[in-house]
């Protein structure tokens, strides 16, 4: 199956789910109609109330599914018909309530295909995006010379909540260079800054010795889509961003544009790096006059360092609680990166029940054992000698 396939079968399956189920349609279509009908046997012929029913057709018309829809007329006609049978009265004018229910059905049907097409259009258009995004980023995990990369990814697909995350890892002749980005705001717009970004990483990392003129570069690149965004209309947006570059050492050097701070994780322990030298978001260097700062912090053989993107951080419960990143992670310190990672997606799944609001991003980076890099090498040259 292709992926345009999966996609449009996701988009159908959540517009599906978004209707009214089966039971709850057949509760209050028999819930709304027995009031009308009650109320309109107790009044007799003074006060006819069975027309109203004409309003049932509309109410599923704007929240059931089509078929839903065509079923509320056809019933909302037959019950008024019923009504003014075992009533009686005037025949012009029940057979006038008859047919101007009918027409009112009709009418409602008509609106009702109207609003589905159009939401399935919106949710296949989301879904389309996120693919997108799932295209453009390289699927995890990642391995380089110096470490492993595991992680998750998950674009939200709900109204106009496609965000800006991204993420990548770049194995260059100086070490392997890290990034995690998240761009302010979201929607189509906050897509291209972050693709702006992800271009320039790409175009740099491989090349640039010094991380200070990759973030430079990264930098210049937002200040380029702003300035062509805002000829087209549209706001200025900064990005947040981290950056590693990881080689054969035991530190690792990092710029920290606005971004959230990476964990380190190692005997039980879980603890945001200190980095006192984070600056301001790309595309804000304008507003300060502190160029950004490499730091340097200590990346042990045997610990596991986490980035993410406040997709995690601000995930939030039903009680409007924070989600717990640095207890959970304390929790799961001895977890190998890919299990971590798979912890984390299920346990945020849970905390919000099912329904996130923004994008999710973690990266889970774990140095590879001296041993296993003199393997790779031998298994290497072993075959450029063949």
């Amino acid at each position: 199956m292709t992926d345009g396939r999966r996609s449009g079968d996701a988009a159908g399956g959540q517009a599906r789910r978004s209707f009214l189920s089966t039971a709850a349609f057949v509760a209050w279509l028999v819930l709304l109609t027995a009031v009308v009908v009650v109320l309109d046997i107790a009044t007799g012929t003074r006060v006819r109330l069975a027309p109203l029913l004409v309003f049932l057709p509309a109410f599923f018309a704007g929240v059931g599914t089509l078929r839903q829809t065509v079923v509320a007329s056809l019933w909302a006609t037959a019950i008024v018909g019923c009504s003014a049978v075992y009533l009686g009265g005037n025949l012009f004018g029940n057979m006038l309530s008859v047919l101007f229910t009918a027409a009112f059905g009709a009418l409602s049907i008509v609106t009702c295909r109207y609003r589905t097409h159009r939401d399935e259009m919106l949710v296949r258009l989301r879904s389309t995006t996120a693919a997108l995004q799932r295209q453009l980023l390289r699927p995890l995990p990642l391995v380089t010379e110096q470490v492993t990369v595991e992680g998750v990814y998950q674009p939200v697909e709900e109204d106009n909540m496609v965000g800006g995350d991204v993420y990548e890892v770049a194995a260059s002749p100086y070490g392997t260079r890290v990034l995690i980005a998240d761009v302010q705001g979201k929607g189509l717009p906050a897509i291209g800054a972050a693709f702006a970004v992800l271009g320039a990483f790409r175009d740099v990392a491989h090349r640039e010795p010094a991380l200070s003129v990759i973030v430079d570069a990264l930098e210049q690149a937002v200040v380029r889509h702003n300035r062509f965004a805002t000829e087209t209309g549209e706001p200025e947006r900064f990005v947040t961003a981290l950056l590693l570059d990881i080689d054969g050492g035991l530190h690792v050097r990092a710029v920290n544009c606005g971004h959230i701070p990476p964990y380190l994780l190692r005997s039980g322990q879980a603890a945001a790096v200190a980095l006192p030298g984070t600056g301001v978001p790309l595309g804000l260097a304008r507003l300060t006059r502190d160029p950004h700062v490499v730091e340097r912090f200590a990346f042990p053989q045997d610990a596991t360092l986490v980035l993410c993107t406040d997709g995690v951080t601000d995930a939030r419960n039903a009680h409007g609680d924070f989600y717990p990143l640095r207890a959970r992670l304390r929790r799961w310190g001895e977890l190998p990166p890919e299990r971590l990672t798979a912890t984390l997606r299920a346990d945020l799944a849970h905390f919000t029940g099912g329904n996130p609001r923004d994008d999710i991003a973690v990266l889970a980076l774990r140095r590879r054992s001296r041993r296993r890099l003199t393997v790779d090498r031998s298994v290497t040259r072993h075959a450029e000698q063949s």
